[in-house]
């Protein structure tokens, strides 16, 4: 897979991408990530990206040419473009999966008060990680990077997502590791037995108990 991130601030991302399994994704060639600065493609003298929005109003507003030409310099016949946006579909586990199958992204960082509503016409989809406004769309990016790549087959080991929490609507159920009793707070007795299929059942009933205690609008999808 391939992931292009535009944005105006790609020293944001360094810490993200050379460290742990995203790295190591790359190292394996599982995937290639690069950010671009569409600065860089800013046809202004002074590399201006933004100016004052029409009608007034707070803040500055992202500048189609910048974008538009980032975009189809970058775009290839594969390529899904993404923008990220509060007012996009909202991101979930089954979204990372259906990216999961694509072979080239574009996501597109927002910034400042907002981009021309003209940028939209490159989109493929909009996302939005939640009901909340960030500075700018560089950590959505991120988390949407993050959430797609380790599902890419060769990155984790498939067992390690097909458990994950909102697989199948139900949240992981508890795990434990050493020491067997941590100042009194016990690892079930079930999970010593070595007994599978009971193991299994203990997961799945617990899996179903903590969704309907904590995530009830979950089961109503099941």
């Amino acid at each position: 897979m391939k992931i292009d991130i535009l944005t105006l601030f790609p020293q944001m991302f360094d810490g993200f991408l050379n460290e742990s399994i995203i790295k190591r994704a790359q190292e394996k060639k599982l995937v290639t990530i690069k950010t671009h600065d569409f600065r860089a493609y800013s046809q202004d003298v002074h590399r201006k990206v933004d100016d004052y929005g029409y009608g007034g109003g707070q803040g500055m507003v992202l500048m189609p040419q910048p974008i538009f030409d980032a975009v189809e310099h970058l775009k290839t016949e594969e390529a899904k473009v993404i923008l990220m946006t509060p007012q996009g579909r909202p991101f979930k586990q089954e979204t990372a999966y259906e990216l999961a199958k694509e072979k080239h992204l574009i996501l597109i960082c927002g910034h400042y008060e907002g981009f021309d509503e003209r940028i939209r016409t490159l989109a493929d989809m909009e996302i939005s990680i939640g009901d909340y406004v960030l500075t700018g769309g560089e950590l959505p990016s991120m988390v949407v990077t993050d959430s797609v790549v380790r599902l890419i087959d060769g990155v984790i080991e498939k067992d390690s997502h097909i458990n994950d929490s909102f697989h199948n609507n139900l949240l992981d159920y508890p795990v434990y590791t050493k020491p067997v009793n941590f100042r009194g707070m016990k690892v079930p007795e079930v999970l010593l037995s070595g007994h599978h299929a009971n193991i299994k059942k203990f997961r799945e009933e617990e899996s179903l108990k903590r969704t309907k205690a904590r995530r009830p609008d979950l089961l109503e999808k099941r």
